[in-house]
């Protein structure tokens, strides 16, 4: 008989660890990557077809893969952790030399606020001669008082040295009878050449690493592991200025070369061009090069440079690529002026790269320009007075363009449609290339200008050059060729007034049907196909609706490319075109707090079919932020949206006291393919349609800033007053209190619809409307609600409830259908808490919510509308 003990002990010794032979080890371990989590029946299978694993419990076999996956597990944390450690290791030495830059600044400071202090003494006037009753002496010229400053630490004297005239970053002492040595003349030989590319050299690296300009880190960027790097705006310099530091895992000759192909990486870039080729010292080189770059609207010039650029390797290892212009004052070669283009300056810039201990490279980025800010209407001037502009889009590019291409060496990354993300960047940056060339215009490119007709600023122009017409001939999923001849654009900037370009830039994307036009979407892509000799809109239907097919992020983590499905309802077959419209779509800038963001929805029709070759003609809108105030009477300014529209009847509007200093020039860019001997008819509708979208936009966007005019929670928001809205909120108060036998206000407020409309408006609650329908539309929102659902009250009517409540997908019908039973039935419902989501798909938790049937005279007649209110809301 066996004891209990004995027991015990057999249950430890088959507890006990098996060691597994190679064989054994080997069989397991094709299995674990066949399945890292068999089932029992699996591994029962296992035992029975492998002989060499026949003497091993199941049990142990079990324990065996769980053992697997947690070494497995514990594998990748560490692999993880180190990656991490390494990160924080480079970034605090990162952040370690920034506190010793700021420390010399200080020092820097501190000396000079005390010189100045002892020069202010030392001047002091002496006081006025003690009243006397004898004539006073003959006034005698003042004496100079003699000043002798203390000599400075000598950590400071090499600093103050520094001569830095180009960037107003000169660091004087205030010395008197401090003598200046000019420097030697240079002329375009390569002696003169060196001698500019070493000043260049000394004048980066101060500004680099050194005091030369004052830094402050750019509002909303702090460094982390995670973070893109150490972001700093110049403050108090000549021209913009802004420097970047940051962590790449790649070497530093391949981050060199890649920064160099300005190209590749900047966006606005039109053009480089390599004039010269010199070699220099220390295995270095000194290049001429010509640089131009796109206008950001059409109310400004686009801009060129003539540059020098210096590549060296300093004593420390570390790789150095600095620029800079060259002009008369420098002695060196000169370039003439280019027309249309306005010649801009680039001061002392460049790239630092140095090799960092766990790997990869540690890089600085100075971006200092001066881009000739009186050349332009003073309505877009503060474009180019902004550091943080030239950060967004120079500097922060540099270094997400270099932290994608790291990613993607060290792993593989296959993204939306099986498209390798280099394939994205491509068709994303050939979007934006061709938007920037069509608002461009150049005549280099093609473009020539129709003859406005002075009633509006939409310009109107062509381009028939052979290169552009080739580049939009393709052949179509139907074999057929393109015939088109010629490409049309209509393109007009506006000036936006106290509203978020985010917010406008997500409304123009979720509701397109509010701005586009279905005959002219259908146009879009129809214009591209054979044989299409009749106008827009004489044969074409309309459209369904749209369907957003996301593809991925491209290098840029708020930059997102996506198809745009819009159905066809078109009745007509012989339209030769697909019963489905497709256009690739990107859009960037849609954080509200980043400064200097440029807000931009492109997209270009394409075949259902598209390759990443395929011809695309970019349309879209371009929202930019201007940080200072403009004046808005400007003859520059096209429109301004918010002083002369309304929205809806006189007594729809919100009124309230406007946000002053938000404002923002928007581009409207399209383009359409034509055939030569349709080419006014074209012009005359492509010009109607750019009316109506500006209308359309003007609408839109007073609506979203008469909804932001006051914060959520202020005390004095004033709801729409129509006697509508007062009838329908006297009936929401009584019939909640017809249900519920309590007060959804207070008792003083529910005497008229005005009083009661005011306090619903103003409840904390997120209170909706909807109707009573199969599909139930939302009608009526207060402010809690509108800002729940991240909508204006115009586009309310665009929103089911079936949506709102579509956050959990398994739920989503069953929610809404039981809801409007149980109110159908019984006349209330009551759910706990859960999650909703808002017109842009952002989750919304909720600690309660209630439904009720609104009744006509609060409980007497006929049933109106059913209403929610979501208590103790917040997003997720």
């Amino acid at each position: 008989m066996v004891t209990a003990r004995e027991a015990a002990a057999a249950a430890m010794d088959a507890s006990k660890y098996v060691r597994y032979t190679p064989e054994q080890v080997e069989a397991l371990e094709r299995l674990y990557y066949e399945c890292p989590k068999p089932s029992s029946l699996r591994r029962q299978q296992l035992v029975r077809e492998c002989a060499v694993l026949a003497n091993v419990d199941p049990k142990q076999i079990k324990v065996w893969f769980q053992n697997r996956r947690c070494r497995e597990k514990q594998r990748k944390e560490s692999g993880r952790l180190q990656s991490l450690n390494r990160k924080l290791t480079a970034m605090n030495k990162l952040l370690m030399e920034e506190n010793d830059r700021l420390q010399k600044q200080v020092s820097h400071l501190v000396y000079q606020n005390g010189y100045y202090r002892q020069q202010t003494h030392s001047v002091r006037p002496p006081p006025p001669p003690a009243p006397s009753t004898m004539s006073p002496p003959p006034l005698q010229p003042p004496r100079a008082h003699a000043f002798t400053p203390p000599p400075l630490p000598l950590p400071l004297q090499a600093g103050l040295a520094t001569t830095d005239t180009s960037c107003e970053s000169v660091v004087t002492s205030g010395q008197q009878n401090v003598v200046v040595v000019p420097p030697p003349p240079r002329d375009a030989s390569p002696a003169g050449l060196m001698s500019i590319a070493e000043e260049t050299l000394t004048e980066f690296l101060s500004k680099a690493t050194g005091t030369a300009v004052e830094w402050v880190q750019m509002p909303g960027m702090k460094p982390g592991p995670d973070s893109i790097g150490i972001i700093a705006i110049s403050h108090g310099c000549a021209g913009v200025a802004a420097r970047a530091c940051g962590l790449v895992g790649m070497e530093p000759a391949k981050v060199a070369e890649i920064l160099k192909d300005r190209p590749l990486w900047l966006r606005d870039c039109r053009s480089m061009e390599v004039v010269n080729v010199l070699p220099a010292g220390s295995n270095g080189t000194i290049e001429l090069l010509y640089m131009q770059l796109y206008a950001p609207t059409t109310l400004a010039p686009a801009r060129d440079f003539w540059l020098m650029r210096y590549t060296s390797i300093l004593d420390d290892g570390s790789l150095v690529v600095c620029e800079r212009s060259l002009s008369s004052k420098q002695g060196g070669p000169s370039m003439p002026l280019v027309q249309p283009f306005v010649r801009g300056e680039m001061l002392p810039s460049g790239f630092l790269i140095r090799p960092s201990d766990g790997g990869g490279s540690v890089i600085h980025i100075v971006d200092h320009l001066d881009l000739e800010p009186w050349s332009v209407p003073e309505v877009v001037r503060p474009l180019y007075e902004s550091s943080a502009m030239v950060a967004q889009k120079m500097s922060m590019a540099a270094l997400r363009y270099l932290r994608q291409v790291a990613h993607e060496d060290t792993h593989s990354v296959i993204t939306g449609w099986g498209r390798q993300p280099a394939a994205l960047r491509a068709l994303s940056q050939k979007l934006t290339r061709g938007f920037n060339e069509t608002l461009g215009g150049l005549a280099d490119d093609g473009w020539s200008v129709i003859e406005s007709d002075g009633v509006d600023d939409v310009c109107i122009s062509v381009n028939s050059s052979p290169s552009k017409v080739m580049s939009c001939t393709a052949t179509f999923s139907d074999g057929l060729p393109m015939v088109s001849t010629g490409v049309l654009c209509a393109k007009a900037s506006m000036l936006l007034q106290d509203v978020s370009p985010p917010s406008l830039l997500r409304f123009l994307r979720e509701h397109r049907s509010r701005w586009a036009d279905s005959s002219l979407d259908a146009f879009f892509a129809s214009a591209l196909k054979p044989n299409f000799c009749n106008l827009p809109m004489s044969r074409l239907g309309g459209f369904s609706g749209q369907v957003i097919l996301p593809l991925a992020h491209t290098f840029d983590p708020e930059e997102f490319l996506e198809v745009i499905k819009i159905g066809n309802a078109s009745n007509y077959q012989d339209t030769l075109m697909h019963r489905d419209l497709f256009l690739l779509q990107m859009y960037n800038g849609i954080e509200e707090n980043t400064m200097g963001t440029c807000s931009e929805l492109i997209f270009a029709p394409i075949d259902a079919s598209f390759g990443d070759d395929s011809p695309l003609l970019p349309s879209g809108f371009r929202i930019i932020p201007i940080d200072s105030p403009l004046d808005t009477s400007s003859p520059n300014c096209t429109l301004d949206l918010a002083s002369t529209l309304e929205v809806g009847t006189p007594g729809s509007r919100i009124t309230g006291h406007s946000r002053s200093g938000s404002k923002a020039v928007m581009t409207i860019a399209f383009q359409f393919a034509f055939e030569s001997h349709l080419q006014d008819s074209v012009a005359a509708m492509a010009r109607q349609y750019m009316r109506s979208i500006i209308s359309s936009v003007q609408r839109i966007a007073l609506a979203l800033s008469s909804s932001h005019l006051v914060p959520h929670g202020s005390s004095h928001l004033v709801p729409p007053v129509t006697p509508e809205a007062a009838t329908l909120s006297r009936w929401i108060v009584q019939s909640y209190r017809f249900h519920f036998g309590a007060e959804l206000i207070k008792a003083a407020d529910a005497g008229s619809g005005e009083s009661a409309l005011k306090a619903l408006w103003q409840h904390t609650s997120a209170i909706l409307c909807c109707s009573l329908k199969a599909m139930p539309v939302l009608t009526f929102a207060n402010q809690s609600g509108l800002d729940m659902l991240e909508t204006t009250l115009a586009a309310l009517r665009e929103i089911t409830m079936d949506k709102v409540l579509d956050y959990d997908q398994g739920r989503k019908s069953l929610l809404c259908a039981d809801l409007m039973a149980s109110v159908a039935e019984q006349g209330y419902a009551c759910v706990e808490g859960g999650t909703c989501a808002s017109s842009m798909g952002r989750p919304a938790s909720y600690g309660k919510a209630v439904a009720w049937k609104v009744l006509d005279d609060g409980g007497a007649g006929a049933a109106h509308c059913v209403c929610f209110a979501f208590m103790d809301w917040s997003f997720v």
